[in-house]
């Protein structure tokens, strides 16, 4: 047995003087004396007052109102898209690439269109024959048979075209562009739908004249 001397300490003291300060530091370690701030508080963003809901359909209409500005600003508003809107279409008709819709847009498409433009072609009788035939309905029954018949032969002779200039776009197209995506039958259908319109109201506007060389 062991006596201890004056001044020394036994070991039970050390553990337990020991245990008695790691239990303060893990204290001081886990208390963080605020809450943990959420990320809008650490991102120094501060959320406004909400407005209560309305509570009738008066004041929710009120509300829409105040929230559209005044009547001059509304109109002015207005203007503004109505003149941005024709400023795009401008654009647009005028062939810039940023403006086309997405079927009209790239350096194929454009091809396409130049060939179809450049050639006087009979489908562009189509809509005005389309016109005739709704005209014909008050006709007599003797010559509503005579326009439908002349009406057939020419529908006829617009799909054997429409076959005919399909087959000769999508052979230049080739030659021209080699490596285009783009399959057959949809170039085949966009110059049949291109030719089938009128000139003055296709869009984009053609770039050429009809008879040029492409």
């Amino acid at each position: 047995m062991k006596f201890l001397r004056r001044g020394e300490s036994s070991p039970s003291d050390n553990v337990s003087v020991d245990t008695d300060t790691a239990v303060a530091d893990k204290t001081v370690t886990l208390g963080k004396g605020r809450p943990t701030p959420s990320r809008r508080e650490a991102q120094g963003r501060r959320r406004g007052p909400v407005a209560p809901a309305p509570k009738t359909a008066k004041e929710a209409r009120a509300r829409r109102k105040a929230l559209r500005g005044t009547k001059a600003d509304r109109k002015a508003d207005s203007a503004e898209r109505r003149a941005s809107a024709q400023d795009r279409r401008a654009r647009m008709l005028a062939g810039e690439e940023q403006y086309l819709l997405p079927r009209d847009k790239g350096p194929v498409k454009g091809y396409v269109r130049d060939i179809v433009d450049a050639r006087r072609n009979l489908l562009g009788l189509f809509m005005p024959l389309a016109l005739l035939l709704i005209v014909s309905m008050i006709l007599t029954p003797a010559l509503q048979a005579i326009v439908t018949l002349a009406m057939l032969v020419m529908m006829l002779f617009m799909i054997i075209e429409g076959v005919v200039l399909g087959r000769m776009v999508n052979k230049r197209v080739r030659e021209r562009y080699p490596d285009t995506t783009d399959s057959s039958f949809s170039l085949g259908w966009y110059a049949f739908v291109r030719a089938s319109q009128v000139r003055r109201m296709r869009a984009p506007k053609p770039r050429v004249s009809a008879g040029d060389a492409v």
